[in-house]
């Protein structure tokens, strides 16, 4: 293997990685130090250290626990540079003298303090989310820009000044009093949403999903509900999440090819999972606050999670839903989702002027999303050659390959002597 293949390999390891063990190595570092802005520059320096030394050197047996001691040594000689020596710093250096054969044990509450430190009022909405799906979710700075639909130096901004303003508030890293958990509690959600969307359908790269994004906004929704158990809306995140999460293993072929929701094997969908949905829903409804977005989401989502076929699907139902949800949580996606359901339950002429509407409005500029659809119904009106090119214009727009070669597949078979429409 030659250095630049080596480097190649240790750069992929390093990916996958910080996906999976990211949050937990920055909340390690964040319990340690205290401080969040510096537990993710530490982190990101030993990165910077294994990419020069594990080309040569080889990847470690246990590589997060390299990255941690490696970047609990910075943190030592950082302080030792400074000239600390107080009793703060023979406190915690004291809980940080690293061993080379340092067990890597993550503590799950250190993620969940993570998400609430970088969710602390202090904060805008908006950099909240950008925050912690940096930081929790271990997303690049291009990626976080194409969920917000925002400029990446727009995103990078944000989550420099949001570092800065912890710091200078000088917030804890812990979780809040129960009696804090207000302020923050829908930001929390909101991001646990946004992680579980990328891992459910990732915005760029060369894999349709994220499990192991997916799974850990799952695994810290289910613990936030179980905290606050009156909270109905955690209980229907948790629910929209058991639904969705149900269906990979029939999203994507062996080759990680995707699935699209008509041709999927039914049969592979978790029962087990949707009938925890179904529970978690349950009990948001229990408390008798109304449903709110997520469990509006949820209840769509049980929809398609009980019905046989696309074909059997309650559509009305998914349509009446759909508009509840517009009215509560309005946005070009949820107008755009309907227009779906309009065109399964009454035809694509009408949901066709629901999306050019859209298109005229131009929330979505700049989104594969629209143009897909777009394309769709054209299809079925027969308009193939209009259809190629909203399917040309979406593949162009769309930064996922997956995503992309599905939508390139679409245009060719909107070309003359090209597959029947579906």
């Amino acid at each position: 293997m030659t250095s630049a293949e080596a480097a190649e390999r240790t750069r992929r390891r390093i990916d996958a990685l910080w996906r999976i063990e990211g949050a937990r190595i920055v909340a390690a570092l964040a319990r340690a130090t205290r401080d969040v802005a510096l537990a993710e520059d530490l982190a990101q320096e030993a990165v910077a250290d294994a990419l020069a030394q594990w080309p040569e050197a080889g990847i470690p047996k246990n590589p997060g626990a390299w990255l941690t001691a490696v970047a609990k040594r910075k943190a030592i000689d950082g302080w030792r540079r400074a000239e600390r020596l107080d009793e703060r710093y023979r406190e915690i250096a004291g809980q940080l003298q690293p061993e080379d054969d340092v067990v890597w044990q993550p503590v799950d509450d250190d993620v969940l303090r993570l998400v609430f430190t970088a969710c602390h009022p202090v904060l805008s909405r908006e950099a909240q989310m950008a925050l912690t799906l940096r930081l929790v979710g271990g997303l690049a700075t291009e990626d976080i820009a194409r969920l917000f639909l925002v400029p990446v130096a727009t995103v990078q901004q944000r989550i420099v000044r949001a570092k800065k303003t912890l710091g200078a508030a000088k917030v804890p890293f812990e979780t809040p009093e129960p009696n804090e958990w207000g302020p923050r509690l829908k930001a929390v959600l909101g991001v646990v949403y946004l992680m579980f969307t990328e891992g459910y359908a990732a915005t760029s790269g060369d894999r349709w999903l994220r499990p192991d994004l997916a799974g850990e906004a799952l695994r810290i929704g289910r613990i936030l509900a179980g905290l606050v158990p009156r909270e109905a809306e955690a209980h229907a995140l948790v629910a929209l999440m058991e639904f969705q999460a149900s269906r990979f293993a029939a999203r994507t072929t062996a080759a990680g090819e995707p699935i699209l929701l008509a041709d999927q094997d039914r049969s592979r969908w978790d029962r087990a999972q949707i009938g925890r949905g179904r529970a978690a829903l349950a009990r948001a409804d229990a408390v008798g606050r109304g449903r709110g977005n997520y469990a509006l989401q949820a209840a769509i989502a049980e929809c398609h999670a009980l019905a046989p076929s696309v074909e059997e699907t309650d559509w009305p139902r998914i349509v009446l839903l759909y508009e509840a949800l517009g009215r509560i949580a309005p946005s070009p996606v949820v107008e755009l989702n309907r227009a779906v359901a309009v065109s399964m339950a009454t035809g694509p002429e009408t949901a066709l002027a629901i999306v050019d509407r859209l298109a005229g409005e131009g929330g979505l500029r700049g989104s594969h999303l629209l143009p897909s659809v777009r394309g769709e119904l054209l299809a079925r009106l027969g308009r193939m050659q209009e259809a190629r090119g909203e399917f040309s214009v979406a593949a162009a727009l769309a930064r996922n390959g997956p995503t992309r070669k599905v939508l390139e597949r679409k245009a060719a078979d909107a070309a003359p002597g090209g597959a029947p429409p579906s």
